[in-house]
């Protein structure tokens, strides 16, 4: 590890090394706020409400790639950090590979599969006879690029676990500026659509793996691509997946719950599917900036588990918290305040600007908190408590949510539906809380 990145772990003032490593990370988290948005932004100029449902019914698709890169990319950023501060190099090596060569196979897997299934999954997503097209149309491309997808946003976590959080954030933008550029060209004067959108979205993951090669292969001080090191059996790789699976989880289930909430949408018409699918990602500002925040000082938190610096973690753990509810409160009254706005932004429909009003001030109100419970869930992982930390994810999202979906949809119809989230959120964050305080009182410095 180069000096100045030694330093930021273990001697940089906690305000200074937090800031260092969540801002870059932040950046990149706005960056992929941005690509998820971009799609819907650009889709939703044609005012076709059908596209815009088309692109949410197809999210849960991309939401599962997201779950295999952050089960490898912040299960292996988790890893690199402890190995570091253990000073043992060699997993170094071995986990960075494994992360690489994981990613791709896992990739092309998982794009094959989607395309020999095609329409049993878009049944299974409730694509509809006016959304079936549009909604092909999208998961064949976005299929097609799963691989540079997977590699792509896996070293986009990876890379942090060594300090480098500048580029994870570089590799991020260059994807977005590249597919922002290529959005309206593909979808509004070649007028491709949701197909358009799709390609968009894999160029653009292509030019930033590009970047994380080039930087992996020019710049790192302690990661590598060689094939050589490449381990799927060993302490590396087991690692990686044990501190990877709660963040693997979460997506995944969220990808599951998505699922279900656009089936049960799609029971009040396509309009309330489209509102959803434009909240989903505008929320994806407050979610993924408390994620780049404690993505950010995941790595911090590693460091100090290996070096056994009890002290110095929960400093960082609790600046970190206080930093997620200031932003997270701030966001969620400006999206209260403004809910009508934002949705006429994204498309210009009077019935999903009406549905999407209630549907953005019911989501937003755990923004001020839920920062608390992704930090609760990454420093469970980092003090080598796995079980507990994909325990509170599978609640957020699963034994929470899905029964809750079900149960207040029956009971208050749609308003019922907008409202599950918020709750499954503050009974997940209290838990975690508790989980995490027993689990820091039984460290020892």
């Amino acid at each position: 590890m180069k000096e100045n990145q030694q330093r930021i772990f273990s001697d940089m003032p906690v305000k200074s090394a937090v800031f260092k490593m969540a801002i870059p990370s932040v950046v990149s988290s706005l960056v992929l706020v941005i690509y998820n948005m971009a799609d819907t932004f650009f889709v939703g100029q044609t005012n076709n409400a059908f596209q815009v449902a088309a692109v949410s019914l197809t999210n849960p698709i991309f939401v599962m790639f997201m779950a295999f890169a952050n089960l490898l990319g912040i299960g292996g950023s988790t890893a690199i950090s402890i190995f570091l501060g253990e000073k043992n190099n060699i997993e170094v090596k071995k986990t960075s590979s494994f992360c690489c060569y994981t990613s791709l196979f896992l990739g092309t897997i998982l794009g094959i599969v989607i395309i020999i299934f095609m329409d049993p999954i878009l049944k299974l997503l409730g694509s509809s006879e006016n959304t079936y097209k549009f909604s092909k149309e999208y998961l064949f491309c976005i299929a097609l690029g799963a691989p540079f997808i997977f590699f792509t946003n896996t070293f986009g976590h990876a890379v942090r676990g060594e300090g480098g959080a500048n580029a994870s954030m570089i590799g991020g933008m260059i994807g977005t500026i590249v597919n922002i550029i290529l959005d309206p060209i593909f979808i509004l004067t070649f007028n491709m659509g949701t197909a358009g959108a799709a390609i968009a979205t894999v160029i653009g993951n292509i030019f930033g793996g590009l970047y994380y090669i080039y930087y992996l292969k020019i710049k790192s001080p302690s990661l590598t691509l060689n094939l050589k090191e490449f381990c799927l059996l060993e302490k590396a790789a087991k690692r990686t997946l044990t501190l990877g699976i709660p963040a693997g989880i979460n997506s995944a289930l969220m990808s599951l719950s998505n699922i279900i909430l656009n089936n049960k949408l799609v029971v009040y018409g396509d309009a309330p599917v489209a509102a959803m699918g434009v909240i989903i990602k505008v929320y994806l500002l407050i979610v993924f900036i408390h994620m780049g925040i404690t993505n950010g000082i995941q790595p911090l938190l590693g460091y100090c588990f290996g070096a056994k610096r009890k002290e110095r973690f929960v400093k960082i753990f609790k600046f970190s918290g206080i930093l997620t509810i200031i932003i997270g409160s701030i966001l969620t009254a400006i999206y209260i305040i403004f809910s009508k706005e934002i949705i006429e932004f994204f498309i210009n429909d009077k019935e999903v600007i009406f549905y999407g009003k209630e549907m953005l001030i019911a989501t937003a109100i755990s923004g001020p908190i839920l920062g608390v419970l992704f930090l609760c869930i990454n420093s469970l992982q980092v003090i080598d408590r796995p079980f507990l930390a994909t325990a509170i994810s599978i609640c957020r999202q699963g034994f929470i949510y899905i029964p809750l979906l079900y149960i207040l949809n029956n009971l208050f119809g749609l308003t019922g539906i907008n409202f599950t989230q918020i709750v499954s959120d503050y009974v997940s964050i209290i838990l975690s809380v508790l989980l995490f305080k027993m689990s820091i009182n039984n460290l020892k410095e």
